[in-house]
Formats: C-alpha cells, sequence, structure tokens
C-alpha cells in the first residue's frame, strides 16, 4: 500500500476517540463531546503564555457546507467543558444532523493538522481515507448523508492559538478525499479480530467463536448499541437501545453539587475521576476540604450494570440469528468504567438462573476506533486495487 494520511473518529457521545496515520506515523486523540459559542467579552485566557496549551484553549471557526457556513466561533472540546453555556449530547441525538458533529471532527482534524506542521499558519492537510462511526439505529439510514457532508474541502480558522505570532490564528484547509462509515461495535469486533498493520486475522478463536454467534454491547455516553456477529459477519437486524452512562453521570453531578456543594465542569471531569480508580473518588468545595463521593457514584454504576445486563438478556433471547451465541463481549468506554460493577451484577445474573458470561477484552473503550482505522486501510486498499484493474483493462482496451 502506498503512503497515505488515514483518519479514523468514533463519534462518541463522551468522547471523540481519534486515529490519525500520516504516512504511517501513529497518532492519538481524544475530546470531550463538548462544544461552546465563543464570546469575546467573557474571554479572560492569556494566549500568550508559554504554559497555555492549544488543547486547553481550542477556539475554531468553521467554513463548510457540512455546516450550512454559519461561521460561527466555537470552543471546542476541553475548552467548551469549562464554558457556562456548554452544550453536551442528549438522548436521542442525531449526529449526522448535528452541527457540533462537524464542528469537534473538523477540529480535532485541524488540531492534529497544527501540531504535524507547527510553525505554519497556513495549512492544507489531506485526508485520503477517513472513517466514521454511527450507532446502529442510526447507521442504515443516514451513512450515506453523513458521507457526503464530510467529503471534500472544509476550512477551520484556529483562533488565538498559543505560541503563533500575529494574527494569532491558524487557516487549516481539510481536503477530505473519501469516507466510509462504519457502525458502533461491528467496528470494536474488526479491533478485536483484525491486525492495525497487516490486516490480517489475529484472533483465530474469536473468530471460530462467531460461527455459533457472538454477540458484542457496546456501551457509550447516550447509547449503547448490540451487534450479533454469525460467520465471522455483523447480523444487521441486532439493533441498539438510547441507554448510556450519561444519565447517571448527570444524577451523579446533580447530587454533588447538592450535598457536597461542589460543581462538576464537565461530564468529562466526572469520567476522567472515575476512571483514574477510586482513590480519586473525592472532591475539594473549599481549599482544605475533601469529600468522599463514592456514596453518589457506585449506586449509578450499580444500576447502569443492572440496565445494561437486562438488554443484553432482552437481545439474546429476542434475535433468532444470535440465539445460543458462544460469546458475550463488552465494550466501550461506559464498560470499562463499571467493568467491576457488570461483573458483579452478571454474578447476581447468574444466580438467578439466566448466566450471562462476559468478556472483557484488551482496550475495550478503544476498539471502535482501532476498528475504524483498518477499515479505513481495508477500504483503501480495495479501491486501489480496483484502480490498478480498471487501469491494466483500459491498456488492455
Amino acid at each position: 500500500m502506498k503512503s497515505s494520511n488515514f483518519f479514523a473518529v468514533d463519534i462518541g457521545n463522551s468522547w471523540y476517540k481519534v486515529l490519525s496515520s500520516d504516512c504511517g506515523i501513529i497518532s492519538e486523540y481524544q475530546m470531550p463531546n463538548a462544544i461552546a459559542l465563543f464570546d469575546d467579552e467573557f474571554y479572560e485566557m492569556p494566549y500568550d503564555e508559554e504554559d497555555v496549551e492549544l488543547e486547553e484553549n481550542l477556539i475554531v471557526e468553521v467554513k463548510s457546507p457540512a455546516v450550512d457556513n454559519k461561521r460561527e466561533l466555537y470552543y471546542a472540546g476541553k475548552s467548551a467543558a469549562r464554558q457556562r453555556n456548554v452544550s453536551l449530547t442528549s438522548v436521542n441525538n442525531q449526529k449526522v444532523d448535528e452541527i457540533r458533529t462537524y464542528v469537534l471532527l473538523f477540529s480535532i482534524a485541524a488540531y492534529h493538522a497544527l501540531l504535524i506542521h507547527e510553525d505554519a499558519t497556513d495549512i492544507v492537510y489531506e485526508i485520503d481515507q477517513l472513517a466514521v462511526s454511527l450507532p446502529t439505529t442510526q447507521y442504515k439510514e443516514k451513512k450515506e448523508q453523513l458521507k457526503q457532508r464530510l467529503i471534500g474541502t472544509h476550512s477551520i480558522i484556529l483562533h488565538k492559538v498559543p505560541g503563533v505570532s500575529e494574527p494569532k490564528e491558524v487557516c487549516v484547509k481539510l481536503m477530505i478525499k473519501d469516507v466510509i462509515v462504519g457502525a458502533e461495535g461491528a467496528c470494536a469486533y474488526l479491533g478485536m479480530t483484525r491486525d492495525q498493520e497487516t490486516l490480517g486475522i489475529k484472533d483465530d478463536e474469536l473468530v471460530k467463536d462467531s460461527v455459533k454467534g457472538v454477540l458484542i454491547g457496546d456501551l457509550g455516553g447516550d447509547s449503547v448499541d448490540f451487534v450479533g456477529i454469525k460467520n465471522n459477519k455483523p447480523v444487521a437486524s441486532v439493533e441498539g437501545e438510547h441507554f448510556g452512562i450519561n444519565q447517571f453521570l448527570d444524577i451523579i453531578i446533580q447530587k454533588v453539587s447538592k450535598n457536597e456543594l461542589y460543581k462538576f465542569d464537565s461530564r468529562s471531569e466526572l469520567e476522567e475521576k472515575l476512571a483514574a480508580g477510586q482513590s480519586e473518588w473525592y472532591v475539594e468545595p473549599f481549599a482544605g476540604v475533601r469529600k468522599d463521593i463514592s456514596k453518589y457514584i457506585t449506586p449509578q454504576l450499580k444500576s447502569m450494570a443492572i440496565k445494561y445486563l437486562e438488554l443484553f438478556d432482552k437481545v439474546r433471547s429476542s434475535s433468532n440469528e444470535i440465539k445460543g451465541a458462544s460469546r458475550y463481549i463488552a465494550v466501550g468506554g461506559a464498560a470499562k468504567l463499571a467493568q467491576k460493577q457488570i461483573q458483579e451484577a452478571a454474578v447476581r445474573w447468574t444466580d438467578k438462573g439466566r448466566p450471562i458470561n462476559l468478556y472483557f477484552p484488551e482496550d475495550l473503550e478503544k476498539l471502535n476506533v482501532m476498528g475504524l482505522m483498518i477499515l479505513a486501510k481495508m477500504n483503501h486498499l480495495k479501491k486501489q486495487h480496483q484502480e490498478e484493474t480498471n487501469d491494466l483493462a483500459a491498456a488492455r482496451g
């Protein structure tokens, strides 16, 4: 495969997870799914100081048909999460139809482009193959629309960039040549079974298990996507549910605010605390005052775990294609955060006579984006092969 630029984006309701491959050089990012309209009147960050990081101060303007050329300025990601007018996702959000999808995706691509062209203020960054994900509930009807909105040229202006001389902004012309859309959960299966470099099968045992059937439950921010795999191929009839960790995070945030007088900046701040482990489950509402918040966290994670298993049981019972599955697999960032509670709930489920022996694979929170990178490379290789075949046929012509 000739040198090409690949970009894989798992459009999560909590986090955007990104892998890029620029001529074989791999970069990895994650950004909170948060945007906020920029208000210059309240902008106070001293962007000319050396200790200010661009990721913490991402202010973008997008000029693109994908957002109807609205030309508004937004905080994106970490910088947005700290704003009073931050916009987070809601249950049943339609990713293809929301401006936030394109603002965040283009922002993180522009951020990456600036990191690899540090001294430039006008950058052209080409993506030969972009791979993005959609929930199974939106995949069939919306994948072509998402693809068409992303293909083409988009201009992203990064405003008030730390360390950049006047006029303290950088313009990135993003050129996306082709897009492939993957279904969440199915991409995770690719990430488990295929090698990132060779694209060959790396888990023969899982592929063999798929002959009887494999059921994957991808638990995210606002959705859980169940994908049945039969004979190494997704079973399209298994669809997701509008359920995820965000509703439980919101309850924790509300309880901590009310009872401990501490207000989290965002869901992402709380999620980072959860990911750090129980030793970090505390807040400091006042200097020198530490409050344990595990009593608010644990019940919510337990409730989510029970609901997750209920949905797992419902799907395996209702889908003819996946009945008698040989393996049940938990993936997704939320499943990673609540792994202990899910495993404990699964033991109680077994006691009820309906055992669900869940497998938690390595890197379960990253498997979708890993699968998307594999999907991007496989699709690009397929196109190259087709082009070579057409050229050969024309030469023989």
